[in-house]
């Protein structure tokens, strides 16, 4: 499970991360990655006064995908793998991943590889 602090909720901040971020598509995901937020654009409802916002993430999963079951199985899996890697991550950034159709039928080590690939590439372009 993601830390509170951590989780993206409202709309508005899907949005941003995914009109105004860059992206990265790998076969069984795409992820959007905006680590350019201004204090103006994105407000976060659970961030400290003075300190930097924390890193937040947020999950697409359709129907296209499978069942609930299936799409709750990709999520827990993508939810624990982000967990794993906020720390790599600028703070107050967003990252929105969305899991395509294949990743029903992906194992965990799968899309641990492709989020890899993709948060790889998009940190490389941020550096």
């Amino acid at each position: 499970m993601l830390p509170t602090g951590n989780r993206l909720r409202r709309r508005q901040d899907f949005a941003a991360a995914v009109r105004r971020g860059r992206r990265a598509g790998r076969p069984l995901l795409v992820v959007h990655l905006r680590t350019d937020s201004g204090p103006t654009d994105i407000t976060d409802p659970h961030a400290p006064g003075g300190s930097a916002p924390p890193a937040r993430a947020g999950f697409v999963v359709s129907k296209a995908v499978g069942n609930a079951v299936t799409r709750n199985l990709v999520k827990r899996r993508l939810r624990h793998l982000v967990r794993e890697r906020l720390s790599l991550l600028p703070p107050g950034s967003l990252v929105v991943v969305r899991a395509l159709p294949a990743a029903g039928d992906a194992d965990h080590e799968e899309l641990g590889r492709d989020l890899d690939a993709a948060l790889q590439r998009l940190l490389g372009v941020a550096r």
